[in-house]
């Protein structure tokens, strides 16, 4: 099994956190004339996790140094949640910038 680094580690918690896209893609084949497989249907959706409480304090006490999010001032909690909200609309970004180039091609 392959060892987990603390970076992959960081960046799934981060990702779970703030929630995130996906793009799920279901394929139907039927056999043709040439009795090879043909796609008959193809249907793509996209999934919205959202973002996951406890993904977000791990990663405060376990990267972030932030021992508990009950001992931060009003101005910490402040700054933090500005923080993750630009990490999200970044996310956000990459993921609608990602959809989109897949769908062009």
């Amino acid at each position: 099994m392959k060892e987990l680094s603390e970076e992959k580690l960081k960046k799934a918690l981060l990702k779970k956190a703030l929630g995130y896209v996906t793009k799920e893609q279901i394929c139907e084949y039927s056999i043709g004339e040439n009795g090879e497989e043909v796609l008959a249907k193809k249907k793509v959706t996209k999934k919205q996790y959202s973002p996951d409480l406890s993904a977000l304090k791990i990663l405060l006490e376990k990267f972030y140094n932030v021992l508990s999010v009950e001992n931060m001032s009003d101005e910490q909690l402040e700054a933090e949640k500005n923080h993750l909200l630009q990490l999200l609309k970044e996310e956000e970004n990459n993921a609608n910038r990602k959809m989109y180039e897949s769908d062009q091609m």
